[in-house]
């Protein structure tokens, strides 16, 4: 069994340090303008925004969303009608955004390797787990949304 002593926001967290280190020491061919600057922004707060929704579910629904603690139900409405990773999703979004803010390309692989790190290390446990909790629903739920988008 991972250990998971580092949850997704911390690893979030490591992303911005890393796209802001790059950025200064290692940015590689700039890509920098106007659009690139909003259309970042936009990401960033679609982002957020897409976090604050998902994490709203999971308050309602009584389930925490720390990974693999206190999982009492399935939430499958809202924003986990169209993803079943939202909070995920959000992440990447917020990494993303920030990385076409910054305008370096060596930032643009940041979002790409959290996706990577998050799949390996959560989502793919996670939906193991959820598979033994909720069995026939769970699935069922997998066969009408997407895990990602």
């Amino acid at each position: 069994m991972i250990k998971r002593i580092i949850y997704p926001p911390i690893w979030l967290l490591l992303g911005l340090i890393l796209i802001f280190f790059c950025n200064e020491y290692f940015p590689g061919p700039r890509f920098t303008s106007l659009a690139g600057q909003l259309s970042g922004g936009v990401l960033i707060i679609i982002g957020l925004l897409l976090l604050v929704s998902a994490n709203g579910l999971f308050y309602r629904a009584g389930t925490d969303t720390i990974p693999f603690r206190n999982v009492t139900t399935l939430v499958t409405g809202g924003i986990y009608r169209y993803t079943r990773n939202p909070m995920y999703l959000a992440m990447v979004a917020v990494l993303l955004g920030c990385a076409i803010t910054v305008g370096a390309s060596t930032t643009l692989v940041i979002p790409l390797l959290f996706a990577v790190i998050v799949q390996w290390r959560f989502i793919l446990p996670e939906e193991a787990m959820l598979r033994g909790l909720f069995a026939q629903e769970y699935l069922v739920y997998c066969k009408q949304v997407r895990r990602w988008i």
